[in-house]
């Protein structure tokens, strides 16, 4: 029996969602060629954002001021035309970025074993350790998830986010750990980010707070948007995005409180920014965290990423995952119930 085309049930996707892989419409062109272009879709937490900004974003591993001379040399396109970098983008908006050769830094298959939930032909779903960056950046070119996934998966991985993201449709911090979904074809990479961008997709953490919190449950709703003050943070802004955040608490410690964060949007280091704002940043987390210093052994925040539910691109079939609690998470949990605060 032939296996079922992909669909993407009750999800309307924009046009300007599903780029062909290097905007070259089609075109036969040598793979000399190909490996010098990167295209980009401009995610909902980049909009309105300047062009130079954008790109400097989306290609990690150049410069600002490198991206900026190729803009202005017209060797990046905004919607397949040139643009001035100070020019405000849109989300959907298509970006196609030439680079020399010389620049394209060579992102190798590792043998880095995976710890997979889920797999099929379409997609895989990884708990990921913490201390694994996603995908390449500066001075993480190798150990990175999509090392790992390149290994694993070969040649079958979308190519939708350009060579050093293939198939990655999203991704947690480096000390975040737990579920990554990985596309293995780019119909499965737009069925999952179309999810992602109608908020559709349930997303579940796992994290230590500090403080007692009284409230059972509670729902911060506040947009985020880039730090004014630093770059690569993330703040609370008027200006901003809409961020929401829904949290249960789970238990109490007195100095600190165990929940689960529940994502309704997902913008970039939503739950840390938002934790840090009403006070109780979590455990460990040490750009958010202000000047607590962890007693734990944490290296980095105390947060996972632990239930992953979608609608399977081929199937229409609801998926969940579940990524257990990894062993220095429960180390803690084990110590804060045995009174060691």
């Amino acid at each position: 029996m032939k296996n079922p085309e992909i669909m993407i049930p009750e999800i309307m996707i924009p046009e300007t969602v599903i780029p062909d892989r290097y905007g070259l419409s089609g075109q036969e062109t040598a793979d000399s060629e190909i490996s010098r272009k990167e295209t980009f879709i401009v995610p909902e937490d980049l909009d309105s954002e300047r062009f130079d900004s954008v790109i400097a974003s989306l290609s990690e591993g150049h410069s600002r001021s490198y991206l900026k001379t190729l803009i202005k040399d017209g060797s990046v396109l905004l919607n397949g035309a040139a643009a001035k970098p100070s020019v405000r983008v849109r989300e959907g908006d298509k970006i196609i970025l030439v680079l020399p050769q010389k620049m394209m830094p060579d992102i190798k298959p590792e043998n880095i074993p995976l710890d997979i939930l889920y797999e099929d032909e379409d997609l895989l779903v990884v708990n990921k350790p913490k201390g694994m960056v996603v995908h390449p950046a500066p001075g993480h070119y190798t150990g990175t998830l999509v090392n790992a996934v390149m290994y694993h998966c070969g040649s079958s991985l979308s190519g939708i986010n350009g060579i050093l993201r293939p198939g990655i449709v999203h991704r947690i911090d480096r000390d975040t750990t737990g579920s990554v979904i990985v596309c293995k074809n780019d119909a499965a990479h737009i069925s999952i980010a179309a999810q992602l961008q109608d908020h559709t997709i349930v997303r579940r953490y796992y994290a230590i707070l500090y403080d007692n919190i009284a409230e059972d449950e509670f729902t911060v709703d506040k947009p985020i948007g880039r730090d004014p003050k630093d770059r690569k943070k993330m703040a609370v802004r008027p200006d901003g995005k809409r961020a929401v955040t829904h949290c249960r608490v789970l238990r109490r410690f007195g100095a600190y409180t165990y929940a689960e964060c529940r994502l309704e949007t997902g913008r970039t280091h939503q739950i840390r920014v938002h934790m840090s704002y009403v006070h109780h940043p979590l455990l460990g987390d040490e750009v958010y965290g202000g000047s607590r210093k962890s007693r734990f052994k944490t290296e980095g925040q105390c947060l996972h990423a632990g239930i992953l539910g979608f609608i399977h691109p081929r199937t229409g079939e609801y998926i969940e995952t579940a990524a257990p609690i990894p062993q220095y998470f429960e180390d803690i949990l084990s110590k804060l119930d045995n009174g060691a605060l």
